[in-house]
């Protein structure tokens, strides 16, 4: 693995989720999905996982919830901690009071008769007080932007909107991780563009933790401040944006690299002198007009 920039400096680390040597075989499988794999994930980052398909990263992803090991079985090696609980000691139902999922496909955990119960659900399961659930639920439609919908059938509705709901699920239940994997894969460049910035808003306002697993990184390199690649079960790349995007090794593997990054790349490799390295087209934008101003 190349480690572009230390995640945890020397003193007391804030470490959220932090995973040593961390194995896994699915039940019946030749190979492991995931291999020796060390990583650390600050309390209040916003970290991007990406890398080629099927290279591991839902597998991590289900590592950190608990449904690895405790829901699919398989062969776990190696440690991973979450929100200092080790999740091998403990349950899916303790470890959902700290780490949320939202699916790739919003249909997959939507099944009540209306928005509200559907966001009501996890509350009700772990026994929160009915006055309690009643603020938790409305808090969270409010904050992802969907009260109006809160009679609606979860099925009558847009992907996009079903993915408002699917976190507002997970957020009614406030946890310390929010993952997503894919959320974006179902819609348009506009809808997309919607989700990234409520999830943007949950981690600079909350202070909730995202792991998002996504390819679309044009779209959510702005809310980054860790990457995280994967290729063949192993995390190839682990560090700040700039510098993972920018090395050459991501484009090797055939990460998506920002455009704004890309084209930093072609014009250094033009001769043209050029500051940091942009991973957004608003620093796109100031890059070419400094270029244009020398000329």
């Amino acid at each position: 693995m190349t480690q572009l920039l230390p995640n945890n400096m020397a003193g007391e680390t804030l470490a959220v989720i932090e995973t040593r040597n961390l194995t896994y075989t699915y039940p019946g499988a030749t190979k492991p999905s995931i291999e020796d794999v060390s990583i650390t994930i600050e309390r209040g980052e916003f970290a991007i996982l990406t890398g080629p398909s099927g290279c591991g990263k839902t597998t991590l992803c289900r590592c950190f919830n608990g449904l690895i090991p405790h829901f699919y079985g398989g062969k776990l090696e190696g440690d991973v901690v979450v929100a200092d609980l080790k999740v091998v000691e403990h349950s899916i139902y303790e470890l959902a009071r700290h780490v949320g999922l939202v699916f790739q496909n919003p249909e997959n955990q939507l099944f009540a008769l209306s928005v509200e119960k559907d966001v009501a659900f996890g509350l009700e399961n772990v026994a929160v007080p009915r006055d309690e659930m009643r603020k938790r639920v409305d808090w969270a439609l409010q904050i992802t932007g969907i009260e109006e919908l809160s009679e609606r059938s979860p099925h009558e509705l847009s992907g996009g909107q079903q993915q408002r709901v699917a976190i507002a699920c997970v957020l009614a239940m406030q946890p310390d991780v929010m993952i997503l994997d894919e959320p974006t894969s179902f819609l348009d460049p506009a809808g997309a563009q919607k989700i990234f910035e409520v999830i943007g808003e949950l981690n600079k306002n909350l202070g909730i933790t995202i792991i998002l697993v996504e390819h679309r990184l044009d779209l959510a390199s702005k809310y980054a401040n860790h990457v995280i690649v994967m290729d063949e079960g192993k995390v190839v790349l682990d560090g700040e944006p700039r510098m993972v995007f920018n090395s050459e090794r991501a484009r090797l593997i055939g990460v998506g690299v920002p455009k704004a990054t890309r084209l930093y790349q072609i014009l250094r490799e033009s001769g043209v002198r050029l500051g940091k390295v942009p991973v957004t087209s608003e620093e796109a934008s100031i890059l070419l007009r400094e270029v244009l101003k020398r000329d």
